[in-house]
Order: C-alpha cells, then structure tokens, then sequence
C-alpha cells in the first residue's frame, strides 16, 4: 500500500475536469473561497463501491489535503508507528472507530519504532462506520488550523484505500470521564477539578471568540483530555460546526451529539436524525455547565442505575443548587469535605446560569471562565481545615477497622463505549428519540 495521488483525470463530458475536495465546507461563510487550506485535487472519484461521503458524493479510496500544518502519512507508515494496529495498542474505541498508542520522532513527526521517540494517538476509520468521513473531514477542518493550549494537537492524517486515519499528541492522563467515574482511576482533588474547568473553558471560549465563531456542539467529559500534569484540552471536532453569520441567532443543522449534555432549545427544535435543529454558540455553555456538575458531584450526567428520581443528574441536583447548606448533600464523597464551601457554592450558581432554558439568559464563555479564575482563588478557611481533617482521620480509623471496604460508587456503570484509561476520548452517542 502507498500514497495514491494521482492526477486529476477529465470528466465523462467534453471539456470539464472535475476535482473531489475532502473537506468541503457547506455553511454559509464559504471559508474556502477564501483560504487554499484544507483542499485537495483529486480524481473523479471510483464505482460507487468504494462508498459515499457527504450529501451522497462518492468518495475516492484516497485523498490529500494540502495544509502547512499537518503531516500527510501513508497507510504502511501508520501500521508500523502501532505495530501493525496490534490489540494491546488499543487505547479506546468509539463509533468512528479505534484508537490505537504509535510512536513518532519528537522533533519531525515521522513514524518511529514503538518505544522510540514520542507516543501518539492514532485514531483508524471503522469500514462499517457511518461517521467515517464526515466527521474525518471536521477533525482536520478545525485542528488543522487551529492552534491553542486547550485544543488536543493534531498532527496529522492518512486517507488511503478507504481508511480515514488521523494521529494526534498523545494524552498520558487519558479523559476527565475516566477519573470521575471508573472504579480506580485516581482521584481528583479540587485545586485539580478547578484547573480542569478553567481549562476547558478557556478551550471552549477560543472557539467562541475566534473570528469565525466555532461551535463545539459535543461538550462533555469524554472529550475533556488531561496531559500529565492535568491540563485539559479539548478533543473530537467531528460535530464542530461554524457558527451564526450576517446577525443570525443561530444555525439550522441536524440533530446530533450527546444526551444529557445537549440543550434543551437543541433537542427541542429536532425530533430525529432526518429533522433539522436551532443551535445557538451558547449551545455549548449548557453543555459546559453540565459537565461542571459532574465535576462537583462525581456523578454521570445520566444513570439509570441510580434511584428512581436520581438517573438524570440536572434534574435531581438542581433544586440542591441554589441553597449552600443542601449542596453539600450533591458533592462528590471522595473530595472529603477537602474544599472551600464558598467556592463550591459560587460554582453552583454559576452551573445554574449555564443551564438556563433560554440560551440567551446563559453567560458568554469569556464570563464564564473570567467566573471560574475568581473562583480558584478562593481558599478554605480554618475552620473547614480542621473540620476536614478531622473527618480524614475518622475515616482512614474506618478503613483500617476489620471487616471494612471501600466500595467506589461509581463502578456499576459503563461507559456508552467500552474504553481503557486511554489519550484519545470515545466517539458521540447521536441524539434519537
């Protein structure tokens, strides 16, 4: 197998020559008339067998994209960097497909050796998918041009013999999900949840403030990543979608993404896959306040495993939010009470104003993360360091006591992706009644 570039060939009919472009943009900036990033000149594509991609276009069983930014690598590059895609690389898997640990030199980004140089992530097409090359498409779209702290890099891709591959920096503390909820995972203090939350906002606010407004559209903590040091970066753009142009509100588009996490005007304008949906930017500040919910409580925003009233986590907590003496009843156990019980109840109220109904009563990112820096300043007062330690030594008392165990709450349920403590996040859950 090998890079299949080849010339543009002429169309059936006399005196046209057709191109197929991998990264077609169809809102209504039509941002390519304006930047030669992310085009490609190909063939017209091959029988139809090969498969179809966006509005039913053929697609060819190879493509390049011409962007400064990224690496283009061949099939047999890729198959070595991950040992042939062995299982023990697999480091998750979702609906586009799995993903697998490889290695690359640090300083030029060629395929390496395993052990050798730098670990990467290297997500691999499934052939049965039916996110494969749309959402492909959007991943190199956006972390193709965009830079910044808080987006997971994107250092390159593979479109050959209708594989759609695309290799990213590797993430060493894999998702926020996996720390919050999977028995085991190592715990999260709440200096470190606050890091986290300022982290992805200020990802989420670059969208929102680039000069051609992103929405995200898949906000949750499945596609929070964590470095080694817990810097949250933001990963998946296959749902990202450019915002609301010429004084528009919002953009008509299909229903996808995630439940629990999408808004309410969201879900409320679509009714299937083949329906259509208002999104607003600050579609993706409910999302935030979601997640900063399950930052707070420890909990999955849905779970129908917990009590009857308890399986939707907005619903059950909200009315515990806005009184200080009954949030403490939704914080997450394994903080310990090891928190300042003022900044808990600010973080409250901020989630509060994220999940407005009306998402025009919902704050700006920007004022969100301005919300969350004041916040992380806050710090606990003597009286909650004594009172917390004295409740730490009562319970390592209990732990060592015979007869007892910890039981993790939060191991009987699974994610909607069965997934190892990976770098790279699993794939969305589309919105169907």
């Amino acid at each position: 197998m090998g890079n299949c570039w080849p010339s543009p060939v002429v169309n059936h009919s006399p005196g046209t020559t057709k191109h197929y472009n991998p990264v077609p943009n169809n809102d209504a900036r039509n941002e390519q008339s304006k930047s030669t990033e992310n085009r490609a000149s190909l063939p017209l594509p091959p029988p139809a067998k090969e498969g179809r991609g966006v509005a039913g276009e053929e697609v060819p069983p190879c493509g390049r994209i011409v962007t400064p930014n990224l690496r283009s690598y061949t099939y047999a590059e890729l198959k070595a960097a991950t040992k042939n895609f062995r299982p023990d690389t697999v480091l998750g898997e979702g609906g586009f497909g799995r993903v697998f640990k490889g290695w690359v030199d640090e300083k030029t980004h060629a395929p390496s050796k395993a052990g050798v140089g730098v670990p990467v992530a290297v997500k691999k097409s499934n052939p049965d998918s039916s996110q494969g090359l749309k959402e492909w498409q959007a991943e190199v779209k956006f972390l193709g041009k965009f830079s910044h702290p808080n987006l997971v890099k994107l250092l390159g891709y593979c479109w050959e013999d209708g594989q759609f591959l695309l290799v990213y920096e590797y993430m060493q503390k894999g998702s926020l999900e996996s720390h919050l909820f999977r028995k085991g995972a190592e715990s999260l203090t709440w200096d470190t949840r606050l890091k986290i939350a300022i982290g992805a906002a200020q990802g989420l606010a670059f969208l929102h403030t680039t000069e051609k407004q992103v929405i995200y559209r898949d906000f949750k903590s499945s596609n929070i990543l964590l470095d080694g040091d817990f810097n949250a970066k933001l990963s998946d753009f296959g749902l990202a979608k450019l915002g609301p142009v010429d004084g528009d509100s919002h953009v008509t588009t299909g229903i996808v993404g995630t439940y629990g996490y999408a808004a309410p005007e969201y879900m409320a304008t679509g009714k299937s896959l083949s329906s259509t949906s208002h999104l607003y930017v600050r579609s993706d500040v409910y999302g935030f306040g979601v997640v900063l919910l399950e930052i707070l409580a420890g909990q999955r925003v849905l779970d129908m495993e917990r009590a009857t009233g308890q399986h939707n986590l907005v619903d059950w907590a909200r009315p515990f939010l806005p009184d200080q003496k009954k949030l403490k009843k939704i914080m997450d156990p394994q903080l310990a009470d090891q928190y300042p019980s003022k900044a808990a109840f600010q973080i409250a109220e901020l989630i509060l104003r994220c999940l407005e109904s009306d998402p025009k009563n919902r704050p700006p990112m920007e004022e969100v993360l301005e919300a969350l820096q004041k916040i992380q300043a806050i710090k606990m007062k003597p009286k909650e360091l004594k009172a917390s330690a004295k409740q730490k030594q009562t319970a390592q008392r209990h732990q060592q006591s015979p007869g007892n165990y910890h039981h993790h709450r939060h191991g009987h349920t699974q994610s909607p992706v069965h997934h190892k403590n990976d770098g790279v996040a699993r794939a969305k859950r589309p919105l169907t009644s």
